[in-house]
């Protein structure tokens, strides 16, 4: 017997003459992405009121697609590269990063260093904007790239805001992956350094993700963007005392406290 179908998201406009229930289908099923990180395929079957063989069919298509992507050992989906490419081009055109953009020219002005702005996405951290040093010995930009979350003090900052149930999620195997001899590669050592961000209110990268570059970074608190944000000082090690990374650390929490502000 065919399950009953459940209402799903709200409608944002008057119903087509002629529905398709199959691309409706899969539709709802992105949406459903927006509230959690991952899905099994009886989660969106009960969700949709479909049986298993069509829920499996429909993921299916858009794994084929790479809107979604599925973990061998879990078998869980989570969002693929086509559907958070897609938010990133959006997000190009989304007015976060004008908001935020002032506030990273002053903190450029004021420290005389590289800012970025990152997101968390999945287990990596995006960098969608940044600002780099004017001095001529500086940290590059990092605008456009992708790194491992647990290698990046923006990372750190980030993961901090999760939750234990949702950190294991992302991280189900001990191992994690490194970038550099100082890189974090375990989940039990990964835990300990939240813990430390989050008693401090800061992260800290101490070449971690490339020889002779230290960071410091702090989480916005969220507010009406879609997206899990946090603001980042990358300085060469060479002149990163434990000072400055207070000093950094204190002006950062300040700033994102502002950011949070506006986007609230």
């Amino acid at each position: 017997m065919k399950k009953t179908a459940p209402a799903g998201p709200p409608a944002s406009g008057p119903p087509p003459q002629y529905p398709i229930e199959s691309v409706d289908n899969a539709l709802k099923i992105l949406l459903l992405f927006g509230e959690r990180s991952e899905l099994r395929l009886t989660e969106v079957a009960d969700y949709l009121g479909v049986a298993s063989s069509t829920g499996h069919r429909l993921l299916a298509m858009l794994q084929y697609r790479g809107f979604v992507r599925q973990d061998n050992k879990s078998k869980v989906y989570r969002p693929g590269t086509a559907l958070t490419g897609v938010a990133f081009s959006i997000l190009q055109r989304f007015d976060v990063r004008e908001t935020v953009r002032p506030y990273l020219e002053s903190l450029n002005r004021e420290l005389g260093e590289t800012v970025h702005l990152g997101t968390l996405d999945g287990t990596v951290v995006r960098f969608i904007d940044a600002i780099e040093s004017p001095r001529a010995v500086r940290v590059a930009s990092r605008l456009g790239q992708s790194m491992p979350a647990n290698c990046t003090s923006t990372g750190k900052a980030l993961l901090a805001q999760l939750s234990q149930e949702d950190l294991l999620r992302l991280f189900p195997e001990e191992e994690l992956v490194g970038l550099t001899n100082n890189s974090i590669r375990s989940r039990v050592e990964l835990e300990q350094e939240i813990q430390a961000v989050r008693r401090r209110g800061y992260a800290t990268s101490n070449e971690e993700s490339e020889e002779g570059v230290s960071s410091v970074a702090v989480a916005i608190p969220a507010g009406r963007s879609p997206l899990s944000l946090a603001i980042n000082v990358a300085v060469p090690d060479s002149r990163m005392s434990r000072s400055d990374v207070r000093r950094i650390g204190d002006l950062l929490v300040s700033t994102a406290d502002e950011i949070a502000e506006l986007l609230h």
